[in-house]
């Protein structure tokens, strides 16, 4: 018999504020009013059975606490269990299962024979709640003698009229027959001759669990009986047949074949939880493609039907799970589109994990029809504003698209023209994901720049986000090379400047010198550039006046007139570009020389712009020395300028766009390793002694697995030594000298600590009312009050210990011991606790995200904490690689930026919590060559959260290991 089935199944936790009772006063509530009660006929009084059932309750909890009382023995014989009151009855339960039936040397005590007997009475009795509630008692008695004098009883109750009490006998007799087998040896037949003919649902359930534990043959057998009717029944009935044809075939492999088709019919169960389990189960039995095509179709179905996020996200988890096996992974590329079917969920992790899924199975044959179908998701959130993360949803599906549109090139032509649309957006995200998007396509495919310019010059007058309009301008600049073109990028930017000089124009509208029909704009623009510039104002007609609104200023002029002089720089740059293009292109030396001027005006008036009063702040000298030096490029025109210029720039975009490429393609590369699992010649024998739980994971029961995890029992990866012990997390919390000695295990849960603690009493004496006192700080919170016990003398127990966990941060747990010696009269005596620190890396785990979130991350944040380097390591990448080793983070930064030697680098580092929190991290290291080769690196650490805990804690973390320790 396992330690696990002699503990106590009663768990009752009662204050102990108040002094208990004693022995006297209990036995005089309990045989209160004895001559009445053995004289009279009519039963008690309700106030009579009140206090008794009161007292009864008290008696429990002092026999729980450790309490001795066998003089109430007899008197709760004879005065309480003849009661036929509910409440009493099943108090008396509770009260027999904890009480000592035996004597010292183990014989059964003579009482109990009249307990016996009472037992015997209530199972015969005709209220069906007290014969089940008798016959579930009956599953925790451990003594033969007490249970054999039952058996013709508990065997009655297999006919009751009432499903309780059929199914609670069927439990009996199954614990009996795993306990005492001698008492019931034809349990099994008996149980399989109860199934054929039941028809209760839960008593097929219970009858069928005992089969396939007790008798596994009878249960197959009945199985084959009923094989074809295994549709029609309940539920839970199909629960646990899929358990059984799991652990059969599992045990042994040449039974698949007979029940495979049992679980092909169970997928289309009406139960959700049997679909589930019976497609994991397909998946486990069979690795042939109708059957992973099966299972697969059954997950998808599930993530559909389900209303629940959860349970979605854990369904999709498992269709994941599938792809990661090499030939599972075709038959899922066939169900890509049924996969796109899960985007009608408005949650945003679900959609996230569904295109990631999508995006990893697209192949050439079905690239083309999930491009249509995002390409109406992206239409379908086109000014949609009632969902919080339709903006975030867009984003998703611009990257996927842009994923693609790189990995097919033929579908880029489909996807721009759409895409394109979305530069205009208000969201800068979306649309800035797009812009980068349509930057690599004109770069790679050269059939797709004139689509791509024309777009880019109809969405331009539109584009409302600075960030977003300077991209433009760099890609037009870079990419018009036709005469139209270009006239056309300068129509655009005179459109979208307004009229010039910007001063003059701005002084004459604050003094109120312009009438309102001067200011109204000229309809379409025309696509040539005249010397008057006629077409400078906005195109919306407006017969109001403007005066100072800034949404009737043109978009330039407004990002000018908000003091945003990059976006000027970035102009001055694109006119330089465009107008040298020009000068290439047209031969007549007069157009030339107006294009030049025209463009020379343009910077000139921005640059007086800049140092006049008018924007809300001053031009940068930056800026004013970059458009100083574009002004004399283009009054010179030199070669070397014109090759910088309009070559360098493209030659560098190519440079970055292949270095991201090649990246792309090595982490794809190694994800495939990972996933191809070879064994070669020489590799080592695992012995199953030695491995660490994770590698095992193929060969232990899946549903024990499953309940564990239900139990929250599961436990995080071993450490990659596989003799790693738990003994590493165990804290001594009092000395060997104490008179208490105790220790805890701290298991780190997702959301909530649980502290394992082992109290030896190391003394002579009884200790009582022994109580682990505890307290916290941080944001950490004690679930409960760990419940008091009484310990013997040199004797030792466990207490357990909730803490919840609400956000990543450092916390510590501190307290003490108090208890009473029994005996003695002085006051309770009490041992400190030493401290329990709660490491913040137990919640943080590596992370990716991309550039762009980053910095949009960083400049959210509000917490910033700046660490010093102050290390003993002499060399910047064994310092990085260290620091990320001591802090779960992840480098963003690749490692061609890394790789070499100059004496500095810059990183960026990335984790998230299991809280769903994000902490990032800016390495600044130097290598002080000045002070010898064997300096240690010198710098800071930045780091940003969004909680001031997290930000606090990790940088305590990486203060305190920044030094490398000697071995």
């Amino acid at each position: 018999m396992t330690a696990a089935e002699n503990v106590c199944y009663t768990l009752i936790n009662v204050p102990m504020d108040s002094e208990p009772p004693s022995e006297i006063s209990l036995k005089n509530d309990l045989g209160n009013d004895m001559l009445a009660f053995l004289i009279s006929f009519p039963p008690l009084e309700k106030g009579d059975v009140k206090l008794k059932t009161e007292a009864l309750k008290k008696v429990i909890i002092m026999i729980l606490n450790g309490e001795k009382l066998p003089g109430l023995l007899m008197t709760i014989i004879r005065f309480v269990l003849p009661l036929q009151d509910h409440t009493i009855k099943k108090l008396l339960l509770v009260f027999w299962e904890i009480v000592p039936k035996t004597t010292p040397d183990g014989r059964l005590l003579q009482e109990m024979i009249l307990v016996c007997d009472a037992y015997r009475k209530d199972l015969q009795h005709p209220n069906e709640f007290i014969r089940g509630s008798t016959l579930r008692f009956l599953c925790k008695l451990k003594e033969a003698e007490l249970l054999e004098p039952l058996m013709p009883a508990i065997r009655a109750c297999l006919e009751h009229r009432h499903s309780y009490v059929r199914r609670n006998a069927v439990l009996a007799i199954y614990t009996i027959y795993r306990n005492f087998e001698h008492l019931i040896p034809d349990a099994p037949e008996l149980i399989h001759d109860f199934l054929v003919n039941e028809k209760d649902a839960s008593c097929k359930r219970n009858a069928f669990m005992m089969l396939i534990h007790a008798d596994q043959d009878r249960a197959l057998d009945y199985l084959s009986t009923c094989i074809d009717q295994v549709q029609t029944f309940g539920d839970i009935l199909q629960l646990v047949i899929v358990e059984l044809i799991y652990k059969v075939c599992h045990a042994n492999p040449s039974e698949r074949a007979r029940f495979i088709r049992c679980i092909y019919n169970l997928l289309q169960s009406s139960s959700p939880a049997v679909k589930y389990e019976a497609a994991g189960t397909l998946v486990t039995l069979s690795s042939a493609p109708t059957a992973i095509k099966a299972a697969a179709q059954c997950y998808i179905d599930l993530i559909i039907k389900e209303s629940d996020n959860n349970v979605k996200l854990i369904v999709l988890d498992r269709l994941i799970e599938l792809k990661e096996h090499p030939s599972h992974e075709r038959v899922l590329q066939d169900l890509v589109m049924d996969i796109l079917r899960v985007l009608s969920t408005p949650d945003l992790e679900v959609r996230k994990k569904t295109l990631q899924l999508a995006l990893d199975l697209v192949s050439s044959r079905n690239v083309e029809e999930l491009v249509i179908v995002l390409k109406k998701e992206v239409i379908k959130t086109n000014n949609v504003t009632e969902h919080e993360d339709t903006d975030k949803y867009r984003q998703l599906l611009v990257r996927t698209l842009h994923s693609c549109s790189v990995r097919f090139p033929d579908m880029a032509a489909n996807v721009i023209p759409v895409l394109m649309e979305f530069l205009s957006d208000n969201n800068e995200a979306a649309a800035a994901d797009v812009l980068e998007f349509v930057r690599e396509a004109i770069q790679r495919f050269d059939n797709l720049r004139p689509l791509i310019v024309e777009k880019m010059l109809e969405v331009f007058h539109a584009i409302k986000s600075v960030k977003i309009y300077r991209g433009a301008l760099w890609i037009l600049g870079e990419y018009c090379s036709t005469k139209e073109d270009i006239q056309s990028v300068m129509t655009e930017v005179r459109r979208s400047l307004g009229e010039i000089p910007i001063v003059e124009s701005e002084i004459k509208k604050e003094a109120g010198e312009l009438k309102p029909e001067e200011e109204v704009s000229v309809g379409p623009a025309q696509k040539l550039v005249t010397e008057m510039g006629t077409y400078a104002t906005q195109s919306a007609l407006s017969s109001s006046r403007p005066a100072k609104k800034e949404e009737d200023r043109p978009p330039l002029r407004g990002f000018l007139l908000d003091g945003d002089f990059f976006v000027a720089a970035s102009l001055a740059t694109t006119l330089t570009k465009i107008a040298l293009r020009y000068v290439s292109l047209v031969q007549e030396k007069k157009k030339q020389n107006s294009f030049i001027a025209e463009a020379m005006l343009l910077m000139a008036t921005i640059l007086h712009l800049g140092k006049s009063s008018l924007p809300k702040k001053p031009i940068t000298d930056d800026d004013v020395d970059r458009i100083s030096l574009c002004l004399k490029v283009l009054s010179e025109c030199s070669p070397l300028m014109n090759d910088i210029f309009n070559k360098e720039c493209r030659q560098s975009l190519s440079h970055m766009l292949s270095a991201k490429l090649e990246e792309e393609k090595l982490s794809q590369k190694k994800e495939s390793e990972k996933r191809n699992v070879t064994v070669q010649p020489d590799d080592p024998i695992s012995f199953m002694q030695l491995t660490a739980k994770n590698e095992m994971s193929s060969k232990e029961d899946q549903f024990q697995l499953s309940l564990l995890a239900a139990m929250g029992n599961t436990q995080r990866k071993e450490a990659a030594d596989p003799l790693a012990s738990k003994l590493n997390k165990v804290t001594q919390l009092t000395g060997f000298s104490d008179p208490v000695y105790a220790e805890a295990y701290v298991h780190v849960n997702q959301y909530d600590i649980v502290l394992d603690v082992l109290v030896v009493n190391q003394t002579s004496d009884t200790l009582q009312n022994c109580t682990l006192e505890l307290a916290t700080l941080g944001d950490l919170k004690l679930v409960e009050k760990p419940s008091p016990l009484t310990l013997a003398p040199h004797d030792f127990a466990n207490i357990k210990a909730n803490v919840k966990v609400a956000s990543t941060e450092n916390g510590i747990i501190f307290g003490n011991i108090v208890y009473d010696v029994s005996g003695a009269a002085s006051d309770r005596n009490c041992v400190v606790l030493s401290d329990i620190h709660i490491d913040i890396m137990d919640y943080i785990q590596p992370a990716a995200c991309t550039d762009a979130e980053f910095r949009q991350m960083w400049a959210e944040f509000e917490w910033e904490n700046k660490v010093t380097v102050n290390t003993n390591i002499a060399d910047l990448n064994e310092y990085l690689q260290h620091i990320l080793k001591s802090t779960n983070m992840k480098c963003l930064t690749p490692e061609k930026a890394l790789s070499g030697y100059c004496g500095f680098m810059a990183a960026n580092l990335y984790a998230r919590s299991i809280f769903g929190e994000d902490a990032l991290a800016n390495v600044s290291i130097e290598k002080p060559i000045h002070l010898g080769p064997e300096a240690p690196v010198t710098g800071h650490i930045r780091i940003r959260a969004k909680s001031q805990g997290m930000a606090l804690s990790l940088g305590d973390k990486i203060n305190l290991s920044q030094k490398k320790t000697s071995l």
